[in-house]
């Protein structure tokens, strides 16, 4: 059954968001029409959820994170100084990098013209702006502390930003490895073993397995090509195809988690943005339920995901957050269940979330140092195999040869 986001009105003229499970768009209406809310918009999570380990680049037609900081940034001073929104707004659209995020600006900007709030447009373009954004803005509006706010937005930002470069910097160094050992074997099969074998056939060498193996795969690249660039291109649309499903997306995110070195990293940076997320969240005024609703939305990992969205439930009928959460002290270590207890106790919960997060960052920026030296090792391990396999596989029927001259 698909997950919508949804925006709602009441009579009395209250706005209501979040997601909901529903078979169709009538179903969500009928839902939330029992709850006395009218369903303006709605739209599936798979084309709103923003995926935390991919940024869409502009070029591609998105609004990279880089431009969504840089407008936040700016919106904050020009709204401190007293520069009215629609002309802020305005300004930022003409300095904007991103054809739609000019357009998306310039619709904002006619919108609250037109006498609406700026938080109430925001919601209608969840491609650009998540609902976290859409949330502390529309705290920031009702409060009167839109520029505060902005501020928070903008922090995060930042460190969502620094965190995902580091995770990227960190597999940079494989990936590029991994490119360069598959390109020189692929010259390697094309340039040199079509050669050798054409030699060993002329002098009638008798093949090994191995070698025989070797040969095949390279008469295969040279002769078929087209057939191994059809199964690289199903491998990658099954895998995309199996993220979008959400037995796919079990499976592939209980794979990360059982994984040594990927696990601990998965964890931390989970663990990292939750309670960044929640402490940003809380810290502007957002009641704790929707803030737990709203991370459960942006986590990217299943059990993750599924660990908040059952802490929400439990947290409605009245248990604290740190409570529901000790049932799942395999993701979320002891640290942060006892760190969390303490901040309920004290009513200094944003607080202590912030420091968490900056504890967990700081844990996910020496694991990404440490990457390199812990990497590197196992790539010369399958590296020296890879080239000791072949050439073994390609020397031995010289040695073979030379045997039978002797």
């Amino acid at each position: 059954m698909p997950k919508y986001f949804y925006i709602a009105k009441s009579q009395k003229g209250e706005e209501k968001t979040g997601y909901l499970e529903a078979k169709d768009t009538r179903q969500l209406a009928r839902a939330l029409k029992q709850e006395d809310f009218i369903l303006v918009r709605a739209e599936e999570e798979e084309r709103t959820e923003k995926k935390k380990f991919g940024i869409r680049l502009p070029f591609f037609g998105g609004v990279s994170l880089q431009e969504k900081i840089f407008f936040t940034r700016n919106l904050r001073v020009m709204v401190n100084a007293g520069i009215s929104l629609p002309r802020a707004l305005g300004t930022l659209s003409s300095i904007s990098r991103s054809e739609k995020f000019k357009k998306t600006i310039s619709a904002i900007v006619d919108e609250i013209n037109k006498g609406r709030s700026f938080s109430e447009t925001l919601f209608e373009h969840p491609d650009v702006f998540s609902e976290i954004f859409c949330n502390m803005v529309r705290v920031g509006e009702e409060s009167g502390t839109l520029e505060s706010v902005l501020k928070n937005v903008t922090s995060q930002m930042e460190r969502e930003h620094d965190l995902k470069s580091k995770v990227r910097g960190a597999m940079l160094y494989p990936a590029v490895i991994l490119l360069a050992m598959v390109g020189i074997g692929v010259l390697m099969m094309i340039m040199v073993v079509p050669k050798l074998a054409e030699t060993f056939k002329e002098l009638g060498v008798q093949m090994p397995l191995t070698t025989r193996i070797i040969v095949g795969f390279a008469n295969l690249l040279v002769t078929k090509w087209y057939l191994l660039i059809l199964i690289i291109i199903f491998i990658v649309i099954s895998f995309r195809t199996a993220l979008k499903t959400e037995k796919g997306k079990k499976i592939i995110d209980k794979i990360s988690l059982k994984i040594p070195i990927v696990s601990s990293l998965v964890k931390k940076l989970n663990s990292a943005y939750t309670t960044r997320t929640l402490g940003s969240l809380v810290s502007s005024g957002v009641p704790i339920v929707r803030s737990l609703e709203i991370v459960s939305g942006a986590l990217g990992n299943f059990y993750f995901k599924s660990a908040i969205l059952e802490s929400v439930e439990k947290v409605k009928k009245g248990e604290k957050l740190s409570q529901s959460l000790k049932e799942h002290e395999d993701l979320y270590s002891p640290i942060i269940i006892q760190m969390m207890e303490v901040g309920e106790e004290t009513g200094e919960t944003s607080d202590i979330l912030e420091k968490l997060a900056d504890f967990y960052e700081e844990e996910v920026t020496a694991m990404t140092k440490n990457m390199a030296s812990i990497v590197e090792p196992v790539l010369m391990l399958i590296i020296g195999a890879a080239v000791g396999f072949f050439a073994v596989s390609m020397l031995q029927p010289m040695y073979s040869m030379l045997g039978a001259i002797e």
